[in-house]
């Protein structure tokens, strides 16, 4: 289990036991909460049976299926071996589907928990990662005071941005828009380290995996025009696919909903190939296209960058079009986004972001470009500034644009949130069709740095009394 970083405050020996009562409580008023401390109860007792009957009471059965009672027995075993017990010490966040937690076992070791639960009741749970980390920092900064109202939600964020680019941890640009209209844009930090360049306003990043949203919407637009249907399969459209059982078996309601088995591009062959040589959506395909299928498709959830590659091969197909030229004809232009496409490495425009990635063994802030692909494609890496995904999401809004559900019909609520990272790439887009809140965080650093932002502020515009 790797070690993660949590900000959290180190509350003082003789507040502890009444931090803990307090978090005992807070988790006790809710049937999710009232699971996570059944399973700690269960765990510190030592008993395997009182273990495995919370197991079987508590869990998901689909959780089950996955990974039965007997292996997460034997995990809990050394689990014990190495914290004896635990104790809660502290909610780092709570809502309906997950619960995040940082406890201190018996041996001085610390963990952090993170419970899923259904969506639907009775809230079992889906299960939990768990991950060894460090004590809190006794010198840690006192943790921003929760905003109430728009004019604190300004400062609050300014103030947290600050310290992370004062801690190196943030560069960017940050956008909040209530009701379509900015009330937050600021740029932080640097687009280019060599030059010394400043991020501005108009500055465009790597979106990383936010293009798959533009692969949706594309693929929706063909369902409606009749050109496409989403229980179709591969081999209607790619006849010569290498994997024939992914051919025939595989619909395009398995590619959009992650359900196909089909595999990644990312691994050995993508390290090992130059960079240069995915100049086009095409080109990354042989990564994956001969690996067999990871399981029958449609019975189970997989991340898979190789299936959006399949679909942008299927909207090139059917359209007669490359895929940027589709997406640039029939999504950005709809929408305004004149500062959005997918750029080639040796054809950035100007006021582009240089991404900065600390994934090496010397743990040094160097540039990625070594590490991306020459051009984005279906699945990702693709670019744009704060004012085009803003521009994004009132297309969504308005109906101007519309993301299929996964049965091919277009959304309504005009709802968004998706994440995309890789090495010195992180960008989150959040619309919230109901509170009409947007929030843009665009960082040409590693992950978390954009999604941490955009949590914390999301988590803060909650608590807003309009």
């Amino acid at each position: 289990m790797k070690a993660i970083l949590l900000t959290l405050i180190l509350i003082s020996t003789a507040l502890s036991v009444c931090a803990q009562q307090t978090a005992v409580e807070t988790l006790a008023k809710t049937p999710q909460g009232q699971r996570v401390l059944g399973y700690f109860t269960a765990f510190n007792s030592g008993d395997e049976q009182k273990l495995k009957a919370f197991f079987l009471e508590n869990l998901a059965a689909e959780a089950l299926k996955q990974r039965p009672v007997e292996p997460r027995l034997e995990f809990h075993r050394q689990l014990r071996g190495d914290f004896q017990s635990f104790e809660i010490k502290k909610i780092v966040s709570a809502n309906d589907a997950e619960i995040e937690l940082l406890v201190e076992g018996k041996t001085g070791g610390w963990a952090a928990y993170s419970f899923a639960f259904e969506k639907d009741s009775p809230l079992k749970m889906r299960g939990w990662q768990i991950e060894r980390t460090d004590a809190p920092d006794p010198a840690e900064k006192p943790k921003i005071s929760a905003p109430t109202n728009k004019t604190e939600l300004i400062s609050a964020v300014d103030k947290f941005l600050s310290e992370q680019v004062g801690e190196d941890k943030f560069s960017g640009v940050v956008l909040i828009a209530a009701a379509d209209k900015p009330i937050f844009l600021k740029a932080y930090g640097l687009a280019n380290k060599e030059t010394k360049t400043p991020n501005n306003l108009e500055t465009k990043f790597n979106l990383g995996s936010i293009n798959k949203t533009f692969t949706r919407v594309a693929i929706g637009q063909l369902v409606r025009q009749g050109k496409i249907s989403f229980d179709d399969k591969l081999g209607k459209f790619l006849p010569d696919y290498p994997n024939k059982e992914a051919a025939e078996k595989v619909t395009i309601r398995h590619l959009i909903t992650m359900k196909s088995g089909v595999g990644d591009f990312f691994g050995d062959r993508f390290t090992a190939m130059p960079k240069d040589n995915l100049r086009k959506n095409s080109d990354f395909i042989p990564l994956f296209a001969d690996l067999p299928l990871a399981f029958e498709p449609g019975t189970k959830d997989q991340y898979s960058n190789g299936g959006y590659i399949l679909l942008g091969a299927i909207i090139e197909k059917v359209s007669g079009k490359s895929y940027y030229d589709y997406v640039r004809e029939n999504i950005f232009k709809v929408a305004g986004m004149t500062n959005t496409d997918s750029f080639e490495t040796d054809k950035m425009p100007a006021n582009t972001a240089n991404g900065y990635t600390r994934r090496n063994p010397k743990n040094e802030l160097i540039n990625n470009i070594d590490f991306r692909p020459f051009r984005g494609s279906a699945a990702g890496g693709g670019y744009s500034n704060a004012e085009d995904l803003l521009k994004y999401s009132v297309a969504l809004k308005s109906g101007k644009l519309t993301i299929p559900d996964d049965d091919g019909n277009p959304r309504k609520d005009g709802g968004l949130g998706i994440a995309g990272g890789s090495d010195g790439i992180n960008a989150l887009l959040l619309v919230n069709g109901q509170t009409g809140y947007t929030i843009i965080v665009l960082s040409n650093y590693d992950p978390p740095s954009a999604e941490k932002a955009g949590v914390q502020i999301r988590d803060w515009i909650k608590q807003i009394k309009e």
